[in-house]
């Protein structure tokens, strides 16, 4: 009696245990399922922010040549259909990278995208869109968290082969290949080492084109030119079969003091040109002087000069001199083009700094929002773009709030 009551013991604590084995198991597969279904809809609703941000210019529809804020959150062109991105809309993203730069003429902080030495993007920080905004303007605030990143298609790589006289090669490479026989369309500036200390900078400006060989790189020459000597910037876009990239290398013989641009107002094209000591201060500030131009990619792929009118040319001086504190200068046109603004302190310490009217001008990358590191599950969605006919590839990394994940 007592063993027949042992075994039915036994048998019920191993039925039980099944039991809950079971139950546990059951839950575990369960909460696989809801979770594998919570992921698939968090794919689902990245495709459809991704095509949401990239099809629909926003509100109002030019937000992006004005100084308001818009209403409705949207990168398209508004000029154009399907994957066509308005290069005015990105530049007033407050990007994840850089730090904020302050300038105290201004009082005011700037949103901040510096690619090297003399490649600049300086948005005031009352006129950029910030990330916060963004997830309320498209629904997702509080829900989702996502990362925007836009990088270019085609990277044209310049190096200097030789300085005197001046060889630079081009190289031109698309995804992971060269891009032989591309047309190459480039602008090559010079500063001039001619009048004393207090002369404004003069240049030369040279527009020609050439094709890269069956590697994708060209071998340009410059006959007379001293690239050890002189200051100079060359700018080239590169293009082929509905592909186009862009890319610039510049020498500078002097940069303890320099020209910062800072964009001022979108809608007027007004951009302040402040004194490097006054934004990052450093030793032995100086008076310089200016020279600014403005040039554009026309229809046909070649550069052209857009003449800049009062402000043109300048002195700055560091702080001890308000009436030279600052200059303005006004580009009066939306089609995207480069500011080039060369600098001097003296006949022979000179230099040359770059900024892009529409971020497609000089291919800067994009990187908006928060950061997905440590996150449980990030689904991402790519999209081939086009920003002012360059190629770019937009990628979207979104993640869900909620933190959910498998219980043991």
């Amino acid at each position: 009696m007592a063993g027949s009551t042992i075994d039915h013991l036994v048998s019920v604590i191993m039925f039980i245990g099944a039991i809950l084995l079971f139950i546990s198991l059951f839950n575990q597969t369960l909460q696989t399922a809801i979770l594998y279904q919570r992921h698939r809809n968090l794919a689902t609703k990245c495709s459809d922010l991704l095509d949401n941000m990239l099809l629909n210019p926003g509100i109002p529809t030019d937000w992006s040549t004005t100084n308001y804020i818009p209403t409705g959150f949207g990168l398209q062109d508004p000029e154009f259909t399907q994957y066509r991105l308005s290069p005015f809309s990105l530049m007033r993203l407050n990007y994840s990278e850089g730090e904020l730069v302050y300038y105290d003429k201004t009082g005011e902080w700037y949103s901040n995208i510096t690619i090297g030495f003399g490649k600049f993007l300086l948005v005031p920080m009352g006129k950029a869109v910030n990330y916060s905004t963004a997830t309320k303007l498209l629904g997702v605030n509080g829900t989702y968290g996502f990362r925007l990143t836009i990088t270019p298609i085609v990277t044209v790589l310049i190096s200097e082969v030789q300085s005197n006289p001046l060889t630079l090669n081009v190289e031109v490479v698309g995804t992971g290949f060269p891009l032989a026989n591309a047309n190459l369309s480039y602008c090559f500036l010079t500063v001039e080492g001619t009048g004393g200390e207090g002369s404004y900078p003069a240049y030369t400006v040279e527009y020609g084109t050439n094709t890269t060989d069956a590697e994708g790189s060209a071998l340009l020459s410059f006959p007379g030119f001293d690239g050890a000597t002189e200051s100079y910037v060359f700018i080239v876009y590169a293009y082929l079969s509905g592909l186009m990239g862009v890319g610039y290398h510049e020498h500078v013989r002097y940069d303890e003091n320099y020209v910062v641009p800072f964009i001022s107002d979108f809608a007027t094209g007004q951009v302040l040109l402040a004194h490097s000591w006054d934004v990052h201060h450093g030793d032995n500030p100086a008076a310089i002087t200016y020279n600014a131009t403005f040039v554009m990619l026309t229809e046909d792929f070649t550069l052209r000069e857009m003449p800049l009118g009062e402000g043109k040319v300048g002195m700055l001086n560091y702080g001890q001199d308000p009436q030279h504190a600052y200059e303005n200068v006004t580009i009066s046109t939306h089609n995207p083009g480069i500011l080039i603004v060369t600098y001097r302190k003296s006949a022979i310490q000179s230099g040359v700094v770059l900024m892009p009217w529409g971020i497609s001008s000089l291919a800067f990358p994009v990187s908006f929002g928060d950061d997905p590191f440590g996150r449980e599950w990030v689904a991402t969605e790519i999209r081939q773009v086009t920003v002012n006919n360059i190629a770019y590839q937009a990628k979207l990394a979104l993640w869900s709030l909620e933190g959910y994940e498998v219980i043991d």
